[in-house]
C-alpha cells in the first residue's frame, strides 16, 4: 500500500471511495464527511451509537477510548468494527465503512466537533499488537 504524507497529511484509503487527504490527528469520521463520504453517525460523534462504523483493512489504530470500547462491547461489535467518531487520522489507514446515509436511507445526525468526545479516556484495543 502507497503512503503518502505532506505537511501533516495522511491519504486514507476508502474501499468504494477511493483515496481520501486527512489532517494527521483529525477524526476519521470528519475526514470521511470532508473526502465524500457520507457516512452515517446519529449520535453526533459522541460514542452513543454505532452508525459511523468501519472495519479496518490496514493501519488499525492500536489506541481505543474507553468510550469506543464500551459501545462496541455493548452492541456485541468489539472486534468487528470501529467507531470512525473515536478513531484519530494516521497514516497507512484503509478503511470501509459499513453503514452510509445513502445505504441506509438515514439521516446523519448533528455534525461531530473538531475533538473527539467524549473527553477521550484511552486504553489498548484487544488484539493490539501492545497488547499484553
Amino acid at each position: 500500500m502507497l503512503v503518502r504524507m505532506t505537511q501533516g497529511n495522511v491519504t486514507v484509503q476508502v474501499q468504494g471511495f477511493g483515496e481520501i487527504q486527512a489532517h494527521e490527528g483529525e477524526r476519521l469520521v470528519l475526514a470521511l464527511e470532508r473526502g465524500g463520504v457520507d457516512v452515517l453517525h446519529r449520535c453526533g460523534g459522541v460514542a452513543r451509537c454505532t452508525t459511523c462504523r468501519v472495519s479496518f483493512q490496514e493501519g488499525e489504530p492500536d489506541a481505543m477510548t474507553a468510550a469506543e470500547f464500551d459501545k462496541l462491547t455493548e452492541k456485541g461489535l468489539l472486534g468487528e468494527a470501529r467507531l470512525s467518531c473515536q478513531i484519530e487520522c494516521t497514516a497507512g489507514m484503509s478503511v470501509t465503512p459499513l453503514q452510509t446515509a445513502s445505504s441506509s436511507g438515514l439521516e446523519p445526525g448533528k455534525a461531530p466537533a473538531e475533538q473527539i468526545e467524549p473527553e477521550p479516556i484511552w486504553t489498548t484495543r484487544p488484539g493490539a499488537s501492545t497488547e499484553g
